[in-house]
């Protein structure tokens, strides 16, 4: 079985095949989903609130990003990675979104990058489409516009702002972007915008008629107790059983019961006279 490709995600959609990406931070947790068959993860700048305890996705780096991309690539052999571009890698100028783009492709071995916005991001998904980096396009609710958006609310419920989605997802299509992401985008509206483009979207708050969902791992495992957003399934929640666990390991250290002879390690009898005798001089 070889590595998914962006034609494979493609592909998805023409055929129908609805897709799964889900998060991941680390080599261990990459290499669980790769093993479930996971088509892509995605290592996303929600690092910085799942694993790095910020309040906002804002204060992640480039060097974060590659950092933990790194360890997702060693650890995913089959899933295509998609890695974000954090805030202000990719704004300030083409220049700056190309450098970013390129160390982090060459750096983490990923195979796409993912930047928010629709219209102003088309140039630079333009050319690092044309200097041979796939992109996934992300619109609706920006966590990295977070201010500006006036916090994590649903985005295109007024007319205008419908319509401004649409022609974003429209010049992300044009611009070469692979798929796009729909966060937080009113169900209906996802469905318009799905049938209005011939690439993958990839909903999360985006309702059931997107071609793809995405979700935060730490979400879906109930593992990031701060809040559960109303787009995320709790299939499990594992955060209280990891605190049952933890707090049985202190009982049985504290009461001598750990470790035991299974969890030590001998020495043969002979060794242990001999260091006996040595001692006792």
């Amino acid at each position: 079985m070889g590595r998914v490709t962006v034609d494979d995600i493609r592909k998805m959609k023409q055929s129908g095949e609805k897709i799964a990406m889900l998060t991941a931070y680390d080599f261990p947790m990459a290499k669980v989903l790769d093993e479930a068959s996971v088509p892509m993860i995605l290592v996303g700048d929600s690092l910085g609130m799942v694993v790095l305890g910020y309040d906002s996705t804002l204060p992640v780096t480039v060097e974060d990003m590659i950092h933990h991309a790194k360890a997702v690539v060693r650890g995913a052999k089959h899933a295509l990675v998609v890695t974000d571009m954090p805030f202000m890698s990719y704004q300030a100028s083409i220049e700056d979104a190309m450098r970013n783009a390129g160390r982090m492709m060459k750096e983490t071995g990923c195979q796409t990058v993912k930047l928010e916005g629709g219209e102003r991001v088309a140039e630079p998904v333009r050319k690092m489409v044309d200097a041979g980096i796939p992109v996934m396009g992300h619109i609706g609710l920006t966590p990295q516009s977070v201010n500006q958006l006036g916090g994590y609310k649903v985005q295109g419920r007024r007319a205008q702002v419908a319509i401004d989605l649409i022609k974003d997802a429209k010049a992300l299509e044009q611009a070469g972007a692979f798929s796009i992401v729909l966060e937080a985008v009113p169900a209906p509206l996802s469905k318009i915008i799905t049938e209005s483009v011939s690439v993958p979207t990839i909903g999360i708050g985006a309702g059931p008629d997107c071609d793809g969902q995405v979700q935060v791992l730490y979400d879906m495992l109930g593992l990031f107790t701060d809040f559960v957003p109303k787009h995320a399934k709790q299939y499990i929640k594992l955060a209280p059983e990891v605190g049952v666990v933890v707090r049985q390991y202190i009982d049985e250290v504290k009461g001598g019961t750990f470790p035991t002879a299974k969890e030590s390690h001998g020495m043969s009898e002979e060794v242990l006279y001999q260091l006996k005798a040595l001692v006792a001089r």
